[in-house]
């Protein structure tokens, strides 16, 4: 398969480093696109030392830089595409186990599960934990389709994303994707995978009050409308 990495980056110029030289000697990927939406500490100068593609977003949002990326890759674009964080959190080494339901013809979205997997010792708030239960809780009410996580590393085939035609453009990102694949009827699966601390810095979201409400607002707002399309 051809498979291209979408990273989303806002201001991670110490963890994305160490990202994309675990995501280099990995055969399966045949190139990484870093989406930077707005970064003002180096984080453009290291995606260019790192050897992954750069593109300007330029509106913040963790949705925005991934809809960058994808219009990006569209002139040439993939057969599967993964999705993955800047912060190190996330971890390469799971690819494989990640890409392998899609290369078996049994999934066209596959979630890396978060909770299923080994999770470090306080990579997970009790607020991303409580928001991940009760969001998955209401999508396999809503629509039928058991997840156990909305973990941010994930891989999908192209023409399955297209046909999700995704919109948002900040928090809502992961909880869309999914809950327009349970609405629409792709095949959803997961895998367990590793997940860690992050490498440097503060999460834009779970790692403020107001970034974890607003977060917690848009996903349950998200997956309203999409029970109500």
């Amino acid at each position: 398969m051809i498979v291209d990495a979408i990273i989303p980056a806002l201001n991670e110029a110490e963890a994305l480093p160490g990202v994309l030289a675990d995501l280099r000697p990995l055969a399966a990927l045949r190139r990484v696109v870093v989406a930077d939406n707005g970064s003002t500490d180096g984080t453009w100068a290291a995606i260019e030392a790192g050897g992954a593609v750069p593109v300007w977003a330029g509106l913040r949002g963790y949705g925005s830089a991934c809809l960058a990326a994808l219009r990006f890759v569209a002139a040439d674009p993939p057969e599967v595409v993964v999705f993955l964080d800047a912060d190190g959190a996330d971890d390469p080494a799971d690819l494989a186990a990640l890409l392998a339901p899609i290369a078996a013809d049994t999934a066209d979205l596959v979630i890396g599960s978060r909770v299923r997997g080994d999770l470090e010792p306080g990579a997970l708030t009790p607020v991303q934990r409580f928001g991940n239960t009760l969001s998955c809780t209401l999508i396999r009410g809503l629509f039928g389709v058991r997840f156990s996580d909305l973990g941010p590393f994930r891989a999908v085939r192209w023409t399955s994303l297209q046909a999700l035609e995704m919109a948002d453009r900040d928090f809502g990102w992961t909880v869309e994707m999914q809950a327009k694949a349970a609405r629409r009827g792709l095949r959803c699966a997961e895998v367990p995978v590793n997940y860690r601390r992050r490498a440097a810095g503060v999460s834009k979201v779970s790692g403020t009050v107001k970034g974890s409400v607003l977060a917690g607002s848009k996903i349950l707002w998200t997956i309203g409308r999409e029970r109500l399309r």
